[in-house]
């Protein structure tokens, strides 16, 4: 249910090219790699400037910076011309990972001739979906160059390379009723068709030497003359190649992979490059949130902690602005489903279009109070955005986001929105249009240190 009337004011040629930035952000980040990668790009064209962890940092007021963990996990900075213990940071978190299957390390499996790959699955995966769909290949790759030394690059196929083809329901009449999934022998991707000469062969190699003669032979094709004397390990994710899109009569929609939370990064990296100097801004952007975000460049890791110690200077300062900050927690929700309007309370199931969604869960599986919605409600009121609110049926479980993990190890009032989403976990998600610039356009009031956010 909407808490605020949506409003028909955007100008249809700006939401169309911010949904176009955003087709192509998608499309170009297959993997948190190329995610990381993309927004540097992006950061790098309004004059955000590089900085290194293990450097000592001389920051200058007024200026941007970003710095990287893993190559997966980004913090985008302004360093404004406020006192940090007077103003605090803003703070937007979201997440660059995916549900995916990912390539095991002994990934080979030749059988009937076919070559396929073992995979893992990543996250909580709907694995209905991708049967049947163009899938291609991306992610990282760390080798030894001829000189002996040890580096890494990314890889992305850029093409349909594989499938995963369904079982004919004539060899499984039951399969609209009570077919299962076995995540280990029904999913595995076919590549190829192995000529008998390499098949047998294969059989008696090593199971890395056939992807490592295709991952070469893909290096060879991106890199041009790259000198690779061994490829050492490699962490790879299957995607789907279909491009993101408009879909509906109206194009009311927008369909593509990895929305959740793909769409948030690239909102709050377009906000983040818009935001202006007076006070400081910060967007941090972590790997594996879908796996639990315990890792070095998760949200429970130190990333984000580490950076806010050196912009405080001291343990008594990093408390006084942390007491003055503010985060939005942006990731998607869940809107209600027209054909299962039953799985949600009926007062607070979303609609597509009606605006970004104030998360609220009694457990802290989200981290939004009273004092953060309404904050959040008022900045929506001054971009003419409207709102609504999500809360979980009572007699169902509720997931969680990096809100509650930032809240808990920083210390600061924390917010959890998201853009309403459906099939959220497929390989291919639906959003609103319009959804996506209301996101955009609140993030921008939230980074403006003109809009006041103190409650008295």
């Amino acid at each position: 249910m909407s808490d605020v009337r949506a409003v028909d004011h955007i100008d249809p040629i700006e939401l169309d090219n911010f949904n176009q930035d955003l087709f192509a952000f998608l499309d170009a980040s297959p993997t948190p790699y190329h995610v990381v990668k993309n927004q540097i790009a992006l950061l790098e064209s309004y004059g955000f400037e590089g900085l290194c962890e293990a450097d000592a940092w001389q920051l200058e007021k007024g200026k941007r910076y970003y710095v990287t963990r893993n190559g997966s996990s980004l913090i985008a900075f302004v360093y404004g011309h406020d006192e940090l213990l007077n103003s605090g940071v803003r703070m937007l978190g979201a997440h660059t990972d995916s549900p995916c299957l990912k390539v095991k390390p002994n990934a080979e499996i030749v059988a009937q001739s076919y070559l396929k790959l073992g995979v893992e699955v990543y996250g909580g995966v709907l694995l209905n979906p991708w049967f049947d769909r163009d899938l291609s290949l991306a992610g990282k790759i760390v080798y030894r160059d001829d000189k002996q030394v040890m580096k890494s690059l990314l890889i992305n196929f850029d093409k349909p390379i594989a499938t995963i083809p369904s079982l004919a329901i004539h060899l499984d009449r039951e399969a609209n009723k009570n077919r299962s999934i076995n995540a280990q022998t029904d999913i595995p991707p076919v590549l190829m068709v192995l000529a008998q000469s390499d098949s047998s062969t294969a059989n008696k190699k090593s199971s890395k030497d056939l992807l490592d003669n295709i991952l070469m032979e893909q290096i060879k094709r991106q890199y041009d003359d790259l000198k690779i004397a061994q490829i050492l390990d490699f962490e790879l994710s299957f995607f789907d190649y279909q491009k993101a899109a408009y879909v509906g009569l109206n194009d009311d929609f927008i369909a593509s992979s990895r929305l959740d939370n793909l769409l948030s990064c690239f909102a709050g990296t377009y906000a983040l490059m818009r935001a202006d100097t007076q006070g400081s801004s910060l967007l941090v952007c972590s790997d594996h949130e879908e796996v639990g975000s315990a890792s070095t460049s998760g949200a429970q890791g130190t990333f984000l902690k580490s950076v806010l110690e050196r912009l405080a200077g001291s343990a008594e300062s990093l408390t006084r602005m942390v007491d003055q900050s503010m985060m939005i927690s942006a990731d998607n929700a869940h809107a209600i489903h027209p054909n299962f309007s039953d799985k949600h309370d009926a007062n607070h199931g979303p609609l597509i279009n009606q605006g970004p969604v104030i998360k609220v869960n009694a457990n802290q599986r989200y981290a939004s109070n009273c004092e953060t919605g309404a904050v959040f409600k008022v900045l929506a009121e001054s971009a003419d955005v409207p709102t609504q609110s999500f809360v979980v049926r009572t007699d169902m479980g509720c997931g969680s986001t990096i809100g509650p993990i930032a809240a808990t190890e920083i210390g600061v009032k924390t917010l959890d929105v998201g853009v309403p989403t459906f099939a959220m976990h497929s390989i291919r998600e639906l959003c609103g249009n319009k959804d996506t610039w209301y996101l955009y356009s609140v993030l921008q009031h939230f980074f403006d240190f003109s809009k006041r956010i103190e409650i008295q």
